[in-house]
């Protein structure tokens, strides 16, 4: 039971007592209590004498760091709603944006006018003017006006919008040159790695050579080289998973920058085992290169309509591309291009348009062309060309035996070799979001906890501190004298994921409290309304 003090901010000293506490390194849980005082711990362990404005008595709760989420899309949402709560729920309290390569810092203003409308189907149609240009300028943009706190990755697409555009061409000397001061500004600025996304646009056009001159800029700066591996349309798709995966790898060797390669899940219907999967992994670390991995628990991912074009079809940016589609040239090419390449082949659902009463939201792409009397690939051109190429896609679940049982069990497998961590990659802008976005967390400790397939103190870190320690996150992802009070409060066996497919915006249960930087984001159960989130570095 709290006494004295509102159950808001801070102020004066906080007194957290009886809590069992994992405090992210690995070390397991002790009995005991932590004392909070201008945003940081000021103790922790046994503290009988310790005096405070506030006490919390937390017995029966579990005390962990925030769990920092490695890989979300909330580079304008959440400017436009600082209040997260599908992120808060899961005891999340930093993100790291910029993911993907697709990010809107450092870019001028017709560049950032040109990539919102191309990434308006994954963000949506953002409410915040354009009033930055540099990596400082906006992550000031989330310092103490958002609830969590926030990472940036600098991203790939930045460099291309602002030397080459939406060209497919290498880069020239000068555009090199010029590329590398501005990613050697943004490490100066605060950005915590350089982020590429090899299966979108215009990152795509980039070849090897481009992307390790940018990788060790990194490498220089001691930040991670974060990328979602490179989609080769032509192999088939086991192939091009681990020539993608081959390419982040040899990147990270010939660069010098540690690796960390985004949401490579388990993929059952591909690979008949997790060894054979991560096999790269394992011979490049003999090679001396330094790799970490992300992982979402769920079978099914969520992007938007564009990527299913085929390359060639994205040259010159939005504008080009919509009057592409919307003048028929080329439009044999275009269907066949989506259908052999990219569809997924189990099914897409349309998770976002402009106008949720349009009666295409959250059908399939398939189940539409049926009833068009087109094909999938006219179905998706014709959707783009409707709603100004604002269209969202959640893959559908593979229509095989024992998926969920066989996913999570390479699931499990995956966590416990120590080097992969967790990445909801959240898109909350989606009217039809995926559960990823309000269960990942207690979904991932859930699990680990049923299967008794990982101690409580071993979970937590690669929640926590392990993130932190990669991302370079200073103070951050442990509970210890000094670190920021990042601290969620949970009943363990409470802490609990209910979103599903069907229902997927239902809320996480279980967690009590959660404080930002020593202040209550969630109190008692209940969402604060604060924003006491920095940008963090």
């Amino acid at each position: 039971m709290e006494r004295a003090g509102s159950a808001g901010g801070h102020t004066g000293r906080l007194l957290i007592r009886n809590a069992t506490i994992i405090d992210g390194t690995g070390a397991p849980p002790v009995r005991g209590d932590l004392l909070i005082r201008d945003g940081r711990i000021e103790d922790i362990g046994q503290l009988p004498g310790a005096q405070a404005d506030r006490v919390i008595d937390a017995a029966g709760l579990t005390a962990t760091p925030g769990f920092i989420d490695t890989h979300v899309h909330t580079d304008m949402t959440l400017l436009d709603e600082p209040v997260h709560e599908c992120l808060l729920r899961q005891g999340v309290t930093t993100v790291v944006m910029g993911q993907d390569g697709l990010s809107y810092a450092p870019l001028s203003r017709e560049n950032q006018a040109l990539f919102r409308r191309y990434l308006s189907g994954l963000n949506g149609d953002a409410r915040t003017p354009l009033s930055w240009e540099s990596v400082s300028e906006y992550r000031q943009l989330f310092d103490r006006t958002v609830s969590l706190n926030t990472a940036y990755c600098f991203p790939h697409a930045a460099l291309r919008l602002e030397t080459a555009g939406f060209r497919d061409v290498p880069l020239t000397t000068a555009e090199l040159r010029r590329a590398r001061t501005l990613l050697e500004r943004g490490f100066e600025e605060g950005a915590a790695g350089f982020s590429t996304g090899l299966s979108y646009f215009p990152g795509t056009y980039a070849g090897t050579d481009e992307l390790v001159h940018f990788s060790e800029v990194a490498a220089a700066a001691g930040r991670p080289y974060v990328t979602h591996v490179r989609s080769v349309f032509a192999e088939p798709q086991a192939d091009w998973l681990r020539s993608g995966l081959e390419e982040a790898l040899s990147i990270g060797e010939l660069s010098g920058a540690h690796v960390h390669v985004s949401h490579f899940g388990p993929k059952p219907w591909r690979y008949a085992s997790v060894p054979e999967m991560l096999e790269p992994v394992a011979t490049a670390r003999q090679r001396g290169v330094n790799v970490t991995l992300e992982v979402y628990p769920y079978p099914a991912g969520n992007t938007f309509f564009l990527i299913h074009l085929p390359p060639w079809a994205h040259e010159g940016g939005p504008g080009a591309l919509l009057e592409l589609i919307r003048s028929g040239r080329q439009r044999e090419q275009l269907v066949r291009g989506i259908e052999e390449n990219t569809i997924s082949p189990f099914g897409t659902v349309v998770s976002h348009v402009p106008d949720p009463a349009s009666g295409v939201l959250g059908r399939r792409i398939d189940d539409i062309a049926r009833e068009r009397g087109v094909s999938v690939g006219e179905a998706v051109l014709q959707l783009l060309d409707e709603h100004d190429l604002t269209v969202g896609a959640l893959e559908g679940l593979p229509d095989i035996p024992d998926l969920w049982p066989r996913y999570e069990a390479a699931l499990v497998e995956l966590l416990q070799r120590g080097d992969y961590m967790i990445g909801s990659d959240a898109i909350p802008a989606a009217r039809i979001p995926h559960p990823r976005t309000y269960g990942t967390f207690p979904r991932v400790l859930g699990l680990l906890r049923e299967q008794e397939a990982l101690p409580a103190e071993q979970a937590v870190h690669l929640l926590t501190g392990l993130p932190a320690r990669t991302f370079g996150l200073a103070d951050r992802g442990e509970l210890r004298k000094g670190a920021w009070a990042d601290v969620a409060l949970f009943r363990p066996g409470d802490f609990l994921d209910h979103a599903t497919y069907a229902s997927p915006d239902r809320p996480a249960t279980g967690l009590d409290w959660l404080f930002v930087n020593g202040e209550a984001v969630i109190s008692s159960g209940k969402v604060t309304g604060l924003l006491p989130g920095r940008a963090v570095s």
